[in-house]
């Protein structure tokens, strides 16, 4: 899926605001759905600890979106250019 700037900002948005189903091609070829968001009321608060968090992700590759997974409870993080597709999940 061919991803523009402004595509991008609108699903970081939506992230911010709901919870998403985002689905993505992994590196070994298979597909994944995750439920994921960027809502600061469902993440964590950033630690010294926490050797991953989203700044740093961010600042080591724009191609690489960094969420909060809500089923596994953890950050993970997919390519840009692996997006299969992103919408709501009801009721977020």
């Amino acid at each position: 899926m061919y991803m523009t700037e402004l595509d991008k900002e609108n699903i970081i948005s939506k992230l911010k605001d709901n919870i998403m189903n985002i689905n993505f091609t992994k590196r070994d070829g298979s597909t994944r759905r995750m439920k994921a968001t960027l809502r600061e009321d469902l993440i964590p608060q950033a630690t010294k600890a926490d050797p991953l968090s989203q700044k740093k992700i961010r600042n080591i590759s724009p191609e690489v979106q960094p969420v909060w997974d809500i089923d596994n409870a953890g950050w993970r993080s997919f390519r840009w250019d692996s997006l299969i597709g992103a919408n709501n999940v009801t009721g977020s």
